[in-house]
Protein backbone atom coordinates (compact mmCIF):
# COMPACT_ATOMS: atom_id res chain seq x y z
CA UNK A 1 0.00 0.00 0.00
CA UNK A 2 1.21 3.34 -0.75
CA UNK A 3 0.29 6.61 2.02
CA UNK A 4 0.36 9.88 0.62
CA UNK A 5 3.97 11.74 2.63
CA UNK A 6 0.56 14.95 2.32
CA UNK A 7 -0.95 14.08 5.71
CA UNK A 8 2.44 14.98 7.58
CA UNK A 9 2.83 18.09 6.14
CA UNK A 10 -1.03 18.80 7.10
CA UNK A 11 -0.31 17.37 10.70
CA UNK A 12 2.50 20.34 11.21
CA UNK A 13 0.59 22.61 9.56
CA UNK A 14 -2.80 22.20 11.77
CA UNK A 15 -0.02 22.87 14.84
CA UNK A 16 1.24 26.07 13.24
CA UNK A 17 -1.96 27.41 12.64
CA UNK A 18 -3.58 26.68 16.16
CA UNK A 19 -0.75 27.54 17.97
CA UNK A 20 -0.99 31.01 15.89
CA UNK A 21 -4.79 31.43 16.82
CA UNK A 22 -4.48 30.94 20.13
CA UNK A 23 -1.53 33.46 20.63
CA UNK A 24 -3.65 36.04 18.83
CA UNK A 25 -7.26 35.80 20.79
CA UNK A 26 -6.22 34.94 24.15
CA UNK A 27 -5.26 38.05 24.87
CA UNK A 28 -7.41 41.03 25.57
CA UNK A 29 -9.91 42.10 22.51
CA UNK A 30 -8.55 45.45 20.98
CA UNK A 31 -10.15 47.76 18.52
CA UNK A 32 -11.74 46.35 15.42
CA UNK A 33 -8.89 47.10 13.15
CA UNK A 34 -7.16 45.09 15.61
CA UNK A 35 -9.36 42.33 15.25
CA UNK A 36 -9.60 42.50 11.81
CA UNK A 37 -5.22 42.35 11.47
CA UNK A 38 -5.70 39.53 13.44
CA UNK A 39 -8.65 38.02 11.39
CA UNK A 40 -6.11 38.67 7.89
CA UNK A 41 -3.57 37.12 9.58
CA UNK A 42 -4.65 33.75 10.48
CA UNK A 43 -5.96 33.79 7.10
CA UNK A 44 -2.47 34.10 5.62
CA UNK A 45 -0.95 31.72 7.95
CA UNK A 46 -3.73 29.11 6.75
CA UNK A 47 -2.89 29.58 3.04
CA UNK A 48 0.84 29.41 3.18
CA UNK A 49 0.33 25.95 5.34
CA UNK A 50 -2.04 25.09 2.28
CA UNK A 51 0.37 25.48 -0.16
CA UNK A 52 3.28 24.04 1.35
CA UNK A 53 1.31 21.44 1.81
CA UNK A 54 0.12 20.74 -1.94
CA UNK A 55 1.74 17.23 -3.53
CA UNK A 56 4.21 18.05 -7.05
CA UNK A 57 2.40 18.17 -10.27
CA UNK A 58 2.66 16.31 -13.56
CA UNK A 59 5.62 15.21 -13.26
CA UNK A 60 7.56 18.14 -12.60
CA UNK A 61 10.28 17.85 -9.85
CA UNK A 62 10.91 21.61 -9.79
CA UNK A 63 7.91 23.97 -10.75
CA UNK A 64 10.18 26.58 -11.17
CA UNK A 65 12.55 24.71 -13.22
CA UNK A 66 10.24 22.20 -16.15
CA UNK A 67 12.62 19.44 -15.15
CA UNK A 68 10.57 16.04 -15.97
CA UNK A 69 10.94 13.13 -14.28
CA UNK A 70 12.16 10.30 -16.14
CA UNK A 71 10.19 6.85 -14.74
CA UNK A 72 11.00 4.43 -17.93
CA UNK A 73 13.62 4.27 -20.74
CA UNK A 74 13.51 2.30 -23.99
CA UNK A 75 15.84 1.68 -26.48
CA UNK A 76 15.46 0.91 -29.89
CA UNK A 77 18.43 -0.71 -32.35
CA UNK A 78 18.29 0.49 -35.48
CA UNK A 79 19.38 -0.31 -39.01
CA UNK A 80 18.48 1.55 -42.85
CA UNK A 81 18.35 -1.67 -45.07
CA UNK A 82 21.37 -4.10 -43.60
CA UNK A 83 23.34 -1.54 -42.44
CA UNK A 84 23.11 -0.85 -38.08
CA UNK A 85 23.30 2.77 -38.05
CA UNK A 86 22.75 2.78 -33.86
CA UNK A 87 20.86 3.49 -30.65
CA UNK A 88 17.97 5.66 -29.95
CA UNK A 89 17.15 5.95 -26.26
CA UNK A 90 13.82 7.29 -25.48
CA UNK A 91 12.67 8.85 -21.88
CA UNK A 92 9.34 8.26 -20.50
CA UNK A 93 7.20 10.54 -18.76
CA UNK A 94 5.27 8.20 -16.55
CA UNK A 95 4.48 10.14 -13.88
CA UNK A 96 2.45 12.74 -16.53
CA UNK A 97 1.11 10.16 -18.79
CA UNK A 98 1.15 6.84 -16.78
CA UNK A 99 -0.95 4.98 -19.19
CA UNK A 100 0.80 5.85 -22.60
CA UNK A 101 4.01 5.18 -21.13
CA UNK A 102 3.29 1.94 -20.19
CA UNK A 103 1.61 0.98 -23.63
CA UNK A 104 4.84 1.96 -25.35
CA UNK A 105 6.68 -0.25 -22.51
CA UNK A 106 5.38 -3.15 -22.56
CA UNK A 107 5.29 -3.15 -26.41
CA UNK A 108 9.28 -2.23 -26.46
CA UNK A 109 9.86 -5.62 -24.99
CA UNK A 110 7.43 -7.58 -27.56
CA UNK A 111 8.28 -8.48 -31.21
CA UNK A 112 7.10 -9.88 -33.92
CA UNK A 113 2.72 -9.10 -34.40
CA UNK A 114 2.86 -8.41 -31.39
CA UNK A 115 5.47 -5.46 -30.52
CA UNK A 116 8.45 -3.09 -32.24
CA UNK A 117 10.88 -5.15 -32.02
CA UNK A 118 10.86 -6.32 -36.08
CA UNK A 119 9.12 -3.49 -37.51
CA UNK A 120 9.85 -0.63 -39.37
CA UNK A 121 9.48 3.37 -39.88
CA UNK A 122 7.03 3.33 -42.41
CA UNK A 123 6.64 7.33 -43.10
CA UNK A 124 9.47 9.76 -43.23
CA UNK A 125 9.35 13.17 -43.77
CA UNK A 126 12.30 15.89 -43.42
CA UNK A 127 11.64 18.66 -41.15
CA UNK A 128 8.65 16.81 -39.78
CA UNK A 129 8.74 13.69 -38.33
CA UNK A 130 9.70 9.57 -38.69
CA UNK A 131 6.61 7.68 -38.16
CA UNK A 132 6.59 4.43 -36.76
CA UNK A 133 5.09 1.27 -34.94
CA UNK A 134 2.42 -0.24 -37.07
CA UNK A 135 3.54 -4.27 -36.20
CA UNK A 136 0.82 -5.62 -37.93
CA UNK A 137 0.69 -3.97 -40.97
CA UNK A 138 3.70 -2.09 -41.71
CA UNK A 139 2.40 0.48 -43.70
CA UNK A 140 0.56 2.57 -41.08
CA UNK A 141 -3.29 1.37 -41.14
CA UNK A 142 -2.64 -1.16 -38.38
CA UNK A 143 -1.34 -1.45 -34.46
CA UNK A 144 -2.57 -2.14 -31.74
CA UNK A 145 -2.30 -1.70 -28.01
CA UNK A 146 -2.22 -3.56 -24.71
CA UNK A 147 -5.37 -2.16 -23.59
CA UNK A 148 -7.28 -3.75 -26.86
CA UNK A 149 -7.51 -1.89 -30.76
CA UNK A 150 -7.38 1.83 -29.64
CA UNK A 151 -7.65 3.76 -25.80
CA UNK A 152 -8.34 6.94 -24.89
CA UNK A 153 -6.05 10.62 -25.24
CA UNK A 154 -4.78 10.26 -21.62
CA UNK A 155 -4.02 14.01 -21.74
CA UNK A 156 -2.24 16.76 -23.95
CA UNK A 157 0.05 18.27 -20.96
CA UNK A 158 3.45 17.58 -22.70
CA UNK A 159 3.88 20.07 -26.18
CA UNK A 160 5.48 19.61 -29.19
CA UNK A 161 8.20 22.10 -28.46
CA UNK A 162 11.18 21.11 -30.99
CA UNK A 163 12.68 17.89 -32.10
CA UNK A 164 13.13 14.53 -30.56
CA UNK A 165 9.89 14.70 -28.86
CA UNK A 166 7.82 11.11 -28.71
CA UNK A 167 4.01 11.30 -29.46
CA UNK A 168 1.14 8.77 -30.49
CA UNK A 169 0.15 8.95 -33.85
CA UNK A 170 -3.26 8.82 -34.23
CA UNK A 171 -6.78 8.48 -36.71
CA UNK A 172 -8.36 11.20 -34.90
CA UNK A 173 -9.61 11.72 -30.83
CA UNK A 174 -9.11 8.76 -28.82
CA UNK A 175 -7.65 6.62 -31.47
CA UNK A 176 -4.01 5.63 -29.96
CA UNK A 177 -2.55 2.19 -30.40
CA UNK A 178 0.62 1.60 -30.94
CA UNK A 179 2.10 3.81 -33.89
CA UNK A 180 4.43 6.97 -32.30
CA UNK A 181 6.64 9.64 -33.77
CA UNK A 182 9.54 11.22 -33.36
CA UNK A 183 9.54 15.13 -34.19
CA UNK A 184 12.38 16.36 -35.67
CA UNK A 185 11.55 19.85 -35.94
CA UNK A 186 9.20 22.01 -33.35
CA UNK A 187 5.36 20.68 -34.41
CA UNK A 188 3.13 22.90 -32.35
CA UNK A 189 0.50 22.81 -34.19
CA UNK A 190 -0.11 19.56 -33.17
CA UNK A 191 -0.43 20.10 -29.48
CA UNK A 192 -3.88 19.27 -28.20
CA UNK A 193 -4.14 16.47 -31.09
CA UNK A 194 -1.56 13.88 -30.14
CA UNK A 195 -0.09 12.59 -26.56
CA UNK A 196 3.22 13.83 -26.09
CA UNK A 197 5.05 11.37 -23.73
CA UNK A 198 8.67 10.69 -24.25
CA UNK A 199 12.06 12.56 -25.45
CA UNK A 200 14.89 10.78 -27.45
CA UNK A 201 17.26 11.72 -24.92
CA UNK A 202 20.74 9.27 -26.49
CA UNK A 203 20.79 8.71 -30.70
CA UNK A 204 20.03 12.26 -32.13
CA UNK A 205 21.97 11.45 -35.55
CA UNK A 206 20.09 8.23 -35.33
CA UNK A 207 17.15 10.38 -35.68
CA UNK A 208 18.80 12.64 -38.44
CA UNK A 209 20.13 9.50 -40.58
CA UNK A 210 16.74 8.08 -40.33
CA UNK A 211 15.30 11.47 -41.53
CA UNK A 212 17.68 11.65 -44.52
CA UNK A 213 17.29 8.16 -46.01
CA UNK A 214 15.56 8.51 -49.27
CA UNK A 215 12.19 8.35 -49.61
CA UNK A 216 9.46 6.78 -52.26
CA UNK A 217 6.46 7.32 -52.63
CA UNK A 218 3.66 8.26 -49.61
CA UNK A 219 7.14 9.34 -47.44
CA UNK A 220 8.15 5.51 -47.18
CA UNK A 221 11.60 5.05 -47.13
CA UNK A 222 13.10 3.04 -50.19
CA UNK A 223 15.00 1.06 -47.90
CA UNK A 224 13.32 -0.48 -44.81
CA UNK A 225 14.22 1.12 -41.75
CA UNK A 226 13.79 -1.50 -39.37
CA UNK A 227 13.78 -1.49 -35.14
CA UNK A 228 15.95 -4.86 -34.85
CA UNK A 229 16.11 -4.97 -31.47
CA UNK A 230 13.69 -2.71 -28.73
CA UNK A 231 14.01 -3.14 -25.07
CA UNK A 232 14.11 -1.47 -21.26
CA UNK A 233 17.06 0.29 -19.44
CA UNK A 234 17.70 1.09 -16.38
CA UNK A 235 16.93 4.70 -15.23
CA UNK A 236 19.18 6.48 -12.62
CA UNK A 237 17.70 7.63 -9.42
CA UNK A 238 16.58 11.44 -9.96
CA UNK A 239 17.06 11.76 -14.00
CA UNK A 240 15.32 14.07 -15.20
CA UNK A 241 14.70 15.88 -18.89
CA UNK A 242 14.17 19.59 -19.51
CA UNK A 243 10.93 20.36 -20.50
Amino acid sequence: AVVSTQSGHYGRGHMVITAFVTSLFSKRPGSKLVKAIKLCSVGAVCFLVYLFALPANNGLVDAGKNDLKVTDKVYFDMAIGDEAIGRIEISLFGTVVPRTVKNFVELSKREGKEGYKGSKFHRVIKDFVIQGGDFTRGDGTGGKSIYGDKFEDENFTLKHVGPMWMSMANAGKHTNGSQFFITTVTTSWLDGKHVVFGKVTKGEDVVKKIEETKKGRGDKPQQDVVIKDSGVLPVSEGETVTK
